[in-house]
């Protein structure tokens, strides 16, 4: 064991001192093997990136894995009872030890602000929604259990919505009126960065108070204002549980729902979230570029092939004077294959390690990200060695050319040479 590792490591070391000794010849080779390592080491990591927006959007707008939607109506075309809707959502919700739940209910509040009032679309959930979609904040804090237990209803703003309030310190409570110049007084205690195509107010605020502060406010014409109302079937019921329990929670939480409303009721319980699916969207993205840097990499090795093959004809008579000096063909192979490793696989470490400082600097967080990944995944692991693993291969296949014409050297031909 201990003569082959000092075979093995006297091998390295040699095919080291021939790549000194020859390294103007395999400096480009070697370059082009280090942007081809860097190449496909960058896909890897970037689609991990990638991924990451992916999924952190498409949680934001369906939830993590797995949520479950409820939803039910009256199969006569009636109203659902709000309030037994609520409270067989609410029994089966503290049945099954469910800790993300919430109501999500899209409603409108009119809003005086400098320019006039402007009707604000309104989501009303409860305060788990927040972890469950993956809500960012900018300014101040999501919904907290102070603010629920709080008499003045609290407001979650997106950035347009704060733009035209003057943009105030939210340390300072500022407060919004709800429903008109009469209406209830809110505080607002967050602020939601807004995308790129959002140019309207918005803003989130607790089912609960919503519940309340219509309650509050005179009855309005539902064929005038498609939010008026709460409960029915405007409202959308949200759970978030393991993915493991989404198939035997899903019957259950239908089974029971369905019990506690009657035969009159239907009820509707589904997912929405990405994983339902099982697909990367962006596998094939990723085949295609890292298939491009597959052939960069070959092709770097084509030009590592040609450099080899040149030195072995060069060091004919060296070859030669070794195999009469009792070395072996095997030795002489290893040896020569060794050389393109070694230099490979130093450029796979230049190439990964440039991949790890582009891939982690902050501009390409920002233009990858778009703003929209909050839980950057770190340089993954299996990228790095997937470099390295690639620039190894390319060296054995670049130095298994040369290695077999050095063994077929003869001894009496090499002291002629």
């Amino acid at each position: 064991m201990s003569r082959a590792l000092t075979g093995f490591l006297g091998a390295v070391l040699e095919a080291w001192q021939e790549l000194r000794v020859h390294r103007t010849r395999v400096l480009l080779s070697l370059i082009g093997v280090a942007v081809a390592v860097c190449s496909l080491t960058t896909v890897v990591a970037l689609g991990a990136i990638v991924q990451q927006a992916n999924q952190e959007l498409s949680e934001r707008s369906s939830g993590r894995p797995a949520t479950l939607y409820v939803s039910a109506y009256a199969t006569d075309g009636s109203t659902i009872d709000a309030e037994a809707l609520d409270r067989a959502w609410d029994e089966t919700v503290a049945r099954y030890g469910i800790d993300y739940a919430s109501r999500v209910v899209s409603s409108g509040q009119s809003i005086p602000f400098v320019t006039g009032v402007v009707q604000v679309g309104t989501q009303a959930v409860d305060q788990p929604y927040g972890e469950m979609h993956r809500v960012r904040i900018s300014e101040g804090h999501w919904f907290s259990t102070a603010d629920e237990q709080a008499l003045a209803p609290a407001l979650v703003v997106n950035s347009v919505f704060w733009e035209r309030l003057g943009r105030p310190d939210l340390a300072t409570h500022p407060t919004v009126t709800l429903g008109g110049e009469k209406g209830a007084t809110a505080v607002v205690v967050g602020v939601t960065p807004a995308a790129t195509y959002e140019t309207e107010p918005s803003m989130f605020m607790l089912a609960s108070q919503l519940a309340t502060v219509q309650a509050a406010q005179p009855a309005a014409d539902p064929s005038a204002d498609p939010y008026s109302g709460f409960g029915g079937g405007q409202t959308q019921y949200e759970m978030w549980i393991p993915p493991e329990l989404a198939e035997p929670l899903l019957a259950a939480v239908q089974r029971d729902i369905q019990a506690a409303l009657g035969d009159g009721a239907q009820v509707d319980v589904y997912r929405q979230d990405y994983a339902q699916y099982g697909d990367d969207p962006f596998l094939v993205t990723k085949l295609v570029v890292g298939g491009i840097a597959v052939l960069v990499l070959l092709l770097g090795a084509l030009g590592l092939v040609n450099i080899a093959l040149v030195t072995v004809k060069q060091r004919v008579r060296e070859i030669g004077i070794r195999r009469s000096f009792g070395a072996t063909a095997g030795r002489v192979f290893f040896a020569v294959m060794m050389e393109s490793v070694v230099a490979t696989v130093a450029a796979g470490v230049v190439g990964v390690m440039a991949a790890v400082l582009l891939v982690q600097s902050p501009i390409v967080h920002d233009v990858v990200g778009q703003g929209m990944v909050t839980d950057f995944p770190p340089f993954p692991v299996e990228a790095a060695l997937l470099g390295l693993a690639a620039a190894t291969g390319v060296g054995a296949l670049a130095g298994l050319l040369p290695a077999l014409v050095a063994v077929r050297v003869k001894v009496i031909d090499a002291i002629r040479y």
